[in-house]
């Protein structure tokens, strides 16, 4: 047999080869996600600002009712999402609401509301957003995350940008509980890499799309910067002012998760770490998850990581829709012993695929 071995990521932004006698292979060969045989559970409506595309969900279980958020398009000239709001008790059958929750209203937002997360921490949810202060489709649009909460899914209260200026940022994901005093947040700064940072006098510069060097935007410079987009960490007291940033996993080479990598779902935390569902695209652009675990205490160290891709596009679903050859997980909750995991399909519709949560453990 073919030796093969999990990368694990440890302290000082190195990385060691683990033999896979010590850990197990994770991913498709050996752990299958089990596809909703009545996929999609959300699809467009003749609504008119869901009645192009409903995808990327994004949920929360509070023992009683599975809350689902999710992005919608209702036309393509402009491509504008706003966020939709459905309820479930099997997390299966959803009804919906006829009218987005969070939608453009404020100038950083006023080109679109993307990709939502919901995290609650302690007795509120939170959503992490991709804000769009310019057009979608054009060549110098800046995605940023912004932060909005709410208490009953009905009264939302958006709280600004967190993400810092000057930084192309998308799939932010907040821990459920604050580690050591702090909340702790996971995020994919796609300019933070060697190709758009130089020095200069000794200072650290990022590039903007507008061709313009600004100096380094968090509190201080990184020990180090990856070649490609990938996952960070950072930390903060407020939700709103973060700092420690620091690279927690990288894009693998000749792999599906080759060109660049992001968390997906708020991490679940489980007995043998924090359970982290991610996305990975590869040079074909083909969009597919992947699972690892981040250390309890320290979850800027990753103790394990898939080999394989936890769920890939096979399905007509996911191969042919706006953005083909596509699944994007973006919610996960646990009901019953089982993970569900929901996930956007080619950039169209909402699906959901589920495990036995113990046997996907059992694989690390």
């Amino acid at each position: 047999m073919e030796k093969r071995s999990l990368m694990l990521t440890v302290k000082k932004n190195y990385t060691q080869e683990v033999p896979e006698s010590q850990i197990e292979q994770t991913g498709e060969k050996n752990v299958m996600f089990e596809r909703y045989k009545g996929n999609p559970i959300i699809e467009p409506t003749e609504n008119d600002w869901e009645s192009c595309a409903t995808f990327n969900p994004t949920a929360t279980f509070d023992g009683k009712t599975i809350h689902l958020l999710y992005r919608a398009i209702g036309e393509y000239k402009n491509y504008i999402s706003r966020v939709g709001y459905a309820v479930s008790k099997d997390g299966i059958n959803f009804k919906r609401y006829n009218k987005p929750v969070l939608e453009p209203t404020e100038k950083y937002d006023k080109w679109g509301c993307e990709d939502p997360r919901i995290t609650k921490i302690e007795d509120e949810f939170y959503i992490t957003y991709t804000a769009l202060s310019q057009h979608p489709l054009g060549k110098l649009s800046l995605p940023r995350v912004a932060l909005a909460s709410t208490k009953d899914f009905i009264n939302f209260k958006k709280h600004g940008i967190i993400t810092p200026e000057g930084t192309e940022e998308k799939d932010v994901v907040l821990f459920p509980e604050k580690i050591k005093g702090r909340y702790v947040m996971l995020h994919r700064p796609y300019n933070w890499i060697k190709k758009f940072t130089c020095k200069k006098n000794g200072k650290l510069y990022l590039k903007t799309k507008e061709d313009k060097l600004i100096e380094w935007p968090a509190e201080k410079y990184p020990d180090y910067i990856p070649e490609k987009p990938s996952i960070w960490i950072a930390y903060s007291s407020d939700l709103k002012h973060w700092s420690e940033h620091k690279v927690v996993m990288e894009p693998k080479a000749q792999s599906w998760q080759s060109e660049k990598i992001g968390a997906g779902p708020s991490p679940i935390k489980t007995d043998k770490g924090w359970l982290l569902i991610y996305h990975g695209i590869d040079k074909n652009t083909v969009y597919r998850a992947g699972i690892a675990l981040l250390d309890l205490e320290n979850p800027g160290t990753v103790t394990a990581r898939s080999l394989y891709p936890a769920l890939e596009p096979k399905k007509d679903y996911e191969k042919k829709g706006d953005t083909k050859n596509t699944v994007f997980p973006e919610g996960a909750i646990i009901r019953d012993g089982r993970l569900f995991i929901y996930y956007g399909a080619a950039d169209k519709t909402c699906c959901l695929a589920t495990c036995k949560l113990d046997k996907l453990l059992s694989s690390f």
